[in-house]
């Protein structure tokens, strides 16, 4: 059986009203005003964050890459911007046992060519031993620089889950801006095209039409098990990793337990 666009059967249950194209258009075109205002106000939040002030540290901290030590100013790799994004760590954890959120920002962060051109450099910081971290980017297959700052104050080191800014001024370092939680979320292109889509992102917090699937919990399916089924359970591994080579549900892969 067909039905044309204008027939009231044509309505799905937990599903958009079906209207036809000139009426869909219409609606389409409010909503796209919002849109713009939005990404007005965002543009000047971009404004205000250039205008923030700076706090100036010591770029000589060592940090640690797959070079040995080596000053963080070498991070900047010769150009005067700097972004990192700062990984949490669990010390001896295998590889599936890595924080699934930090895995999705990570992720979607795999080339920096983009922000190269740009005249701005990329690395990933984390408190691991160097030893278990370069086993996991390995397994990951990561090719973006990424070092240890075990034990390194504040702004290089302390807290990790945050995406933070730095500029270069020949041999002097500076903070420039810090985000976390959701502000994160401006690299994960995926989460962005979820919002576009009919059922958003699938989890409770958000508002949706009557009827619609149930939502769970946030990152409810940033871990799966081999057969993609969202789980926290003993087979679950943050979602990329069932790409990479040797990832199995039973296999505790770089675990290091004689670390304490």
């Amino acid at each position: 059986m067909t039905t044309t666009p204008s027939d009231p059967a044509a309505a799905l249950p937990g599903r958009p009203p079906v209207v036809d194209l000139a009426t869909w258009q219409t609606a389409r075109d409010e909503l796209l005003v919002r849109e713009k205002a939005h990404t007005r106000e965002g543009d000047a939040l971009a404004a205000a964050r250039r205008r923030l002030p700076m706090v100036e540290f010591d770029g000589t901290a060592e940090v640690v890459g797959p070079d040995g030590s080596v000053p963080f100013l070498d991070l900047f790799q010769g150009r005067d911007e700097l972004v990192v994004y700062k990984h949490m760590w669990y010390d001896g954890a295998p590889h599936q046992g890595q924080c699934e959120g930090c895995t999705t920002t990570a992720w979607h962060l795999k080339d920096a060519v983009y922000l190269n051109a740009r005249g701005v450099s990329f690395a990933i910081l984390t408190t691991g031993r160097w030893a278990e971290v370069a086993s996991y980017v390995e397994f990951m297959g990561y090719t973006q620089p990424w070092y240890s700052v075990r034990g390194v104050e504040a702004p290089v080191g302390g807290s990790m889950g945050y995406i933070t800014c730095f500029l270069r001024d020949g041999d002097r370092a500076f903070l420039t801006y810090s985000t976390t939680g959701r502000g994160n979320e401006r690299v994960n292109g995926s989460l962005g095209l979820l919002d576009m889509t009919p059922y958003g992102r699938g989890e409770a917090w958000e508002d949706k039409p009557e009827g619609w699937p149930e939502g769970r919990g946030p990152c409810w399916s940033w871990r799966s098990d081999a057969d993609g089924n969202a789980t926290w359970g003993p087979t679950s591994r943050p979602v990329p990793q069932w790409t990479r080579p040797g990832a199995t549900p039973v296999e505790s892969l770089g675990r290091h337990g004689h670390h304490h």
